[in-house]
């Protein structure tokens, strides 16, 4: 009866130690939503869809779609937009790839993902893109830690 019984008390064991194996955690790598954010303030409707929050390289990207039927929008968004975090991290857009002119505007606007060699990111619970200045005094997209 031992001859049988502690064969199966190892193979158990194994399988138990085996299912019960410990997860990876990932709390630390913040997981933001990525839904569009619209303004419709004054004549010009702006939408921002961040592109890699939950992937980030060098840069933080958002697609961005600008309409309107009445100003022109020959603007460098770049010069307008700051990307901020609650954790008190501020930095400016960098690049606004897109055409100059017009009254439908589709683009990428991008940001430094690294301020002082940290990432922006790290410990946020809340980003916000501001842009001033475009038919309205100020615009704000937040987007919040899932």
């Amino acid at each position: 009866m031992k001859r049988i019984l502690t064969p199966l008390i190892l193979i158990f064991s194994i399988v138990l130690t085996a299912c019960s194996a410990t997860a990876v955690s990932t709390a630390s790598i913040p997981v933001f939503d990525l839904v569009t954010r619209i303004d419709q303030q004054g004549a010009v409707v702006i939408e921002i869809t961040p592109l890699n929050f939950n992937s980030p390289t060098d840069t933080l990207e958002f697609d961005v779609i600008m309409d309107t039927h009445s100003i022109d929008l020959s603007m460098d968004l770049a010069t307008l937009a700051t990307l901020s975090t609650d954790t008190g991290v501020t930095v400016q857009a960098t690049v606004w790839d897109a055409p100059r002119g017009g009254h439908h505007i589709v683009g990428k606007l991008i940001f430094p993902a690294m301020q002082d060699g940290k990432s922006i990111l790290e410990g946020a619970a809340k980003l916000t893109l501001t842009i001033l200045n475009v038919d309205a005094p100020i615009r704000i997209f937040e987007w919040v830690l899932k």
